[in-house]
């Protein structure tokens, strides 16, 4: 797994304590992102799910994990995994992608993430009293229900 960096005790990422993952590569490009440094696909470090789950393993103080960028989608296959494991262990999963729901609702990946919080950041739209997001086009999202329901269900 190409990745750029570890917040180890994130309480921005989604609801409680979590572990967050930035994976290394996005191709959306928002103006203003705050994670510029994740664009690039040949930067960041290689990392194997196992030693992401030891890491995630030494801290019993999380509720969670967030797998955020980058742009987890461009890694699914790793990601999936790393959601399952984190599932094993009894931690829920969030996920945020500059993809829309719509776009992704057929991937592996989407069917192991709790809550995703999704669209690309606009920076017209940017406002520091939204919780969880950066721009009001994104959502937050109940993936199970959303899945099962066939249509997008805001958490």
């Amino acid at each position: 797994m190409k990745v750029a960096g570890f917040t180890k005790e994130s309480i921005v990422d989604g609801e409680g304590i979590r572990f967050t993952v930035y994976v290394q590569g996005c191709p959306h490009n928002c103006k203003g992102c705050h994670n510029p440094q994740t664009h690039d696909f040949k930067a960041g470090e290689e990392y194997s799910v196992s030693q992401i789950v030891e890491m995630i393993k030494s801290n019993p103080l999380l509720s969670g994990i967030t797998i955020s960028g980058g742009e987890p989608f461009c890694q699914p296959i790793a990601c999936s995994e790393l959601a399952r494991e984190a599932h094993s262990l009894g931690l829920n999963v969030w996920c945020y992608t500059g993809f829309d729901f719509e776009e992704v609702s057929n991937s592996q990946l989407m069917r192991n993430i709790d809550v995703l919080v999704d669209g690309k950041f606009d920076e017209s739209l940017k406002s520091a009293d939204l919780r969880f997001r950066g721009s009001s086009n994104q959502r937050i999202i109940d993936v199970p229900a959303s899945l099962k329901t066939g249509k997008v269900v805001l958490l």
